[in-house]
């Protein structure tokens, strides 16, 4: 079987994103040169043995254990599909168990970090309207990036206070706006050039879509003023609203809705922020909690 065929049924059936199609083709090709490189005939002709061997070269060679799990999964997704349609009789991942991947807490920006972003006269003040509504955009509903460029202007309603999300395999959500972006979305629109409904909401100075490189760096930047996380991605607005969320008291299956999680699992690593955060909490507060000094009996 070609590797375009699984790429098309990943387009086409599956309905993933050119992001995800990228990785899988990455992944695959990278396991192929692999079989080229030991004589085996092909992807179709794999053992389990050559992917046992496949791990064993990319852990050698310094790729992370989560990197591999996830190349592993593409590698099940190729043989499963494969096996559906006849093109292999069996699949040379069935035996072979992923890479231990150590637990990792989602990076979030504290709340008190936060907030100078959005004070009229805060380290963003000087920002140009599409680049704070972004901001506002990212924070406020914690859609992903690819949501962020794939908004249009017909998705956005003021009336309601609703922006209406299409995210993974194009399954639709509707998120609310807090009022701090709903002014940011009008401040916005008023100067921005009237445009088909269904361009893109976010265009640059001069008319153009916004990039994904471009607003990952206006991230990057802007989150520099305010913190010293290494990782500065527009992800992280995404961990810091979902945490943030949960720190208030939040629902877990309603943060899970909004961030348009397919499963309680996903949403859940949110709470173990929480938890320490409480934890810290009682360990300065309680007097059994180890920074609480007891007043003097005497």
């Amino acid at each position: 079987m070609s590797l375009e065929r699984f790429l098309e049924h990943l387009a086409y059936e599956k309905r993933c994103s050119p992001h995800t199609l990228a990785a899988y083709r990455r992944d695959l090709e990278q396991f192929a040169a692999h079989l080229a490189a030991q004589g085996a005939d092909g992807l179709d002709g794999a053992q389990g043995g050559d992917v046992r061997a496949w791990i064993m070269e990319r852990m050698t060679v310094g790729v992370g254990a989560r990197t591999v799990s996830r190349q592993l999964s593409a590698l099940r997704a190729y043989y499963r599909f494969a096996r559906s349609i006849g093109a292999v009789e069996g699949d040379p991942t069935a035996l072979v168990e992923p890479p231990k991947v150590p637990k990792r807490l989602p990076t979030f920006v504290p709340e008190g970090r936060m907030a100078p972003l959005f004070d009229p006269e805060g380290p963003a003040a000087d920002l140009r309207p599409e680049e704070r509504l972004v901001l506002e955009l990212l924070y406020g509903t914690g859609i992903r990036l690819a949501e962020l460029l794939g908004l249009t202007s017909a998705a956005v309603d003021l009336d309601r206070g609703t922006i209406r999300v299409l995210g993974k395999r194009n399954k639709e959500r509707i998120v609310p706006l807090p009022d701090g972006t709903i002014e940011a979305v009008r401040t916005y629109l008023a100067q921005r050039p009237a445009t088909d409904p269904g361009m893109p909401l976010l265009l640059g100075p001069t008319g153009e879509p916004l990039a994904r490189r471009s607003v990952q760096r206006l991230v990057q930047r802007v989150l520099a003023t305010v913190t010293t996380l290494e990782k500065r991605s527009p992800h992280v607005l995404r961990h810091t609203y979902a945490t943030h969320l949960l720190d208030h008291g939040a629902d877990l299956n309603a943060v899970k809705e909004l961030l348009g999680h397919a499963n309680l699992a996903a949403t859940q690593v949110y709470t173990h922020n929480t938890v320490e955060k409480l934890r810290q909490v009682h360990a300065q507060a309680h007097p059994r909690g180890g920074g609480h000094k007891n007043p003097s009996t005497t």
